[in-house]
């Protein structure tokens, strides 16, 4: 049977939340086709152990591992890649997330009836978190909203729906799952934003600190601006196989004739 979805949890020493959330997002998809890869990012506890005795409760879940730590984007990546369904849905190893929201993402992509929607982000409405993370967080959204214009009010959010192919296609570097709003309208496609919920953290902790996060994210978004600037059109090119085509090339005259035959590359 064909997977309609695949779920990608990235993870890094999460041990207290692995087997609450994986059977939480069965239970919240069991009325489809799915698959759950967790991905764990050389955790240093028991997530890895604890993912793979689940296997035996969750026929659809995967399990994945990063032999040492790489970071949460490459977790993203790499379980995008294994990823067997065309749409694929991330959320947060922590438990913040919660997978019920996961069938809102879906029909809010259904809503728009526009094939050229590829992205749909949740944003956390009655955030769980300190006063400083939610003060840091709304800093940093607006700062990267106003350089880079994707008017999305909460690309931190981990929970996300996304076409696999346009993802894969995107340029690969640490921390790019923190600008996908952006490098998808780079390419030329849709982005639809959705409220979503937000649960207090219950076990483990942040793996962020305030100046890593500032340090990368100066960076990052200075990267980020670079690569929206520097993009072409897409359809910038199409295949003519037209006489008309070919006199126009000849006699080097502009426009187009409506008689052509045309396929876009």
């Amino acid at each position: 049977m064909a997977v309609e979805l695949s779920i990608v949890v990235p993870m890094h020493n999460e041990a207290g939340n692995v087997a609450a959330l994986a059977h939480e997002i069965a239970a919240a998809l069991a009325a489809g086709t799915f698959e759950l890869l967790l991905v764990d990012d050389g955790s240093t506890d028991a997530t890895l152990a604890e993912a793979l005795r689940l296997r035996a409760a969750i026929p659809e879940l995967r399990v994945l591992g990063h032999a040492r730590r790489m970071g949460q984007s490459a977790a993203i990546w790499s379980g995008v890649r294994a990823a067997r369904a065309a749409w694929v849905v991330t959320l947060d190893g922590d438990c913040q997330n919660d997978p019920h929201d996961i069938p809102e993402l879906i029909r809010a992509r259904s809503a728009a009836r526009d094939e050229s929607v590829r992205l749909v982000v949740g944003h956390r409405i009655a955030r769980r978190d300190t006063v400083w993370r939610r003060v840091q967080s709304g800093v940093a959204n607006a700062v990267r909203g106003r350089l880079l214009g994707d008017r999305i009010r909460d690309t931190g959010c981990g929970l996300k729906l996304f076409a696999r192919d346009t993802f894969l296609a995107l340029p690969r570097f640490d921390h790019m799952h923190r600008f996908l709003p952006a490098l998808f309208l780079r390419e030329g496609v849709r982005v639809v934003s959705v409220p979503v919920r937000h649960r207090p953290r219950t076990a483990g902790r942040s793996k962020y600190a305030m100046l890593e996060r500032l340090a990368a994210g100066i960076v990052d978004l200075a990267g980020v601006l670079w690569l929206a600037r520097r993009a072409w059109p897409k359809d910038a090119v199409r295949e003519l196989t037209g006489a008309c085509e070919l006199k126009l090339a000849e006699t080097g005259a502009p426009g187009r004739s409506s008689a052509s035959a045309e396929r876009a590359l």
